[in-house]
């Protein structure tokens, strides 16, 4: 069996635990990124989805995370999911993004709505794990309304439905998803939605556990970020790491691929 092992972290435009972007300079961005990729580099991922990372931002310095985190990493492949792209005065340009340490054969973004700031969506991408065709998926949900994550849910659905129907090759096992999804899990909202759907394909298991908090960071009180692990996945360990470089703790999830 192989062993893998996934993080998903909201970065938070690098801004670390300011409250807004924009108000710092692009050496400090460097350098908050730079620990980033650091602490990256010491978990040793082989994906990382991570959510709010900016391609080519005014308020984020003008200069492309993904690529520097890439390379400071030291990761060989990465892909951006654009879902905001405001090229007026403010110039904003930022989604979700995967790193990966295998090879990534064919990816997607998905934008749930046109607004071109604030807009949440997901990045569909299969890797190739030893020859074998993984599915996964990164999502960021709406923050605020709860009727909102709900029609966005029904998105990703349909899409992974009309995905299964129409696709020509062989996934190993059905999608392992993560990311941000902006609400507790102890309440009957996106995660419980997700589990509901998830569970036609056989029993997942959701990281981190109930009671393990991730938002915010100086003192964690709620769970807003998930991994979801498809029956293959077997032999999961969970951590949530503690560290100030973005308001969400990062989640390391490794576990066995059957």
């Amino acid at each position: 069996m192989s062993r893998l092992r996934i993080v998903t972290f909201n970065i938070a435009h690098a801004r670390g635990l300011m409250p807004v972007s924009g108000l710092t300079t692009r050496r400090r961005l460097e350098a908050r990124l730079q620990k980033i990729a650091h602490l990256i580099k010491r978990l040793e991922p082989d994906i990382v989805a991570l959510q709010e990372i900016d391609e080519n931002s005014r308020w984020a310095g003008s200069f492309d995370h993904l690529e520097f985190l890439r390379e400071h990493a030291g990761f060989p492949h990465a892909i951006f999911g654009v879902n905001n792209r405001h090229n007026g005065r403010l110039h904003l340009n930022y989604g979700n993004a995967l790193l990966s340490r295998h090879p990534i054969l064919g990816w997607e973004t998905v934008t749930f709505g046109q607004r071109r700031i604030g807009e949440k969506g997901f990045l569909f991408a299969e890797i190739d794990l030893h020859g074998r065709r993984v599915p996964v998926v990164n999502l960021h949900l709406h923050f605020g309304a709860r009727e909102r994550r709900f029609i966005q849910l029904r998105q990703l659905t349909d899409y992974l439905k009309d995905k299964q129907r129409h696709r020509h090759v062989h996934w190993h096992m059905p999608p392992i998803l993560c990311g941000d999804l902006n609400n507790p899990s102890h309440i009957p909202d996106a995660t419980a939605s997700l589990l509901t759907y998830f569970s036609l394909h056989g029993h997942y298991t959701l990281h981190p556990r109930a009671g393990v908090r991730t938002f915010p960071s100086l003192w964690p009180r709620r769970t807003l970020d998930f991994v979801f692990l498809p029956p293959r996945c077997v032999e999961p360990r969970c951590k949530v790491i503690r560290t100030l470089l973005s308001d969400h703790c990062p989640v390391l999830v490794e576990f066995s691929i059957a």
